[in-house]
């Protein structure tokens, strides 16, 4: 029950717990209501670096949400053109991340990464549909179980200004895995073949557990 109303955190969320804090130390020394606003600023960090800990189903047929969020996109696509995709057919899944849902990725799938490509971009809105071609954002290659590919992108968004990767090329991930965060409002897009979507737009996710696609 404890960890539900508060959850671990985490590593790149201390030091901004700590700011937030002595933020919140300083308003009060100037009025009550100062340090109030402080203090919710103080339990927004702490909830927005969460991470909890999630169930994946564990099983090669279903690909489950990279992302906390909502769905903003299913649509058929051409692959990424920086991983040399762009003549294959894809189904692409986006999901956006605001301020409030917790921003820790998770792989997918159970595989071998091939492939991590950053792109430095801008930072536009991430619900935009630019955003998956003009703002920074980070690849991740997976080759799962079935021998596919399966593409993870985290897109950082228009408050967002660092995405943090906390895998490695050649790491064998298992399902529901962590692969980094995100800081602040944010989108990650899923690539994938020879699975049919299980999610519609609208739909709110829960990374390492919706299911997103069966085989």
């Amino acid at each position: 029950m404890l960890s539900k109303i508060f959850p671990k955190i985490h590593a790149e969320g201390y030091k901004f717990l700590v700011i937030a804090a002595i933020i919140t130390i300083i308003f009060y020394t100037f009025s009550d209501l100062l340090g109030l606003i402080g203090l919710v600023l103080t339990v927004w960090v702490y909830y927005f670096f969460r991470d909890p800990d999630r169930i994946p189903i564990d099983n090669d047929d279903y690909l489950i949400s990279p992302a906390d969020g909502e769905i903003i996109k299913v649509e058929e696509v051409d692959g990424p053109k920086e991983l040399n995709l762009e003549n294959k057919k894809f189904t692409k899944i986006s999901i956006f991340m605001n301020v409030f849902d917790c921003h820790v990725n998770r792989s997918p799938c159970e595989g071998k990464i091939s492939e991590i490509l950053y792109k430095p971009g801008k930072f536009l809105n991430a619900s935009l549909d630019k955003a998956s071609e003009d703002n920074e954002r980070n690849y991740y290659k997976i080759i799962n179980n079935h021998n596919e590919d399966i593409i993870v992108v985290q897109i950082a968004g228009l408050i967002a200004r660092r995405i943090v990767c906390e895998v490695d090329k050649d790491k064998q991930l298992t399902q529901g895995e962590r692969l980094g965060m995100i800081r602040f409002g944010s989108r990650a897009d899923i690539y994938f073949e020879n699975y049919k979507p299980l999610v519609k737009v609208g739909q709110k996710t829960i990374a390492g557990e919706t299911l997103l696609a069966k085989r």
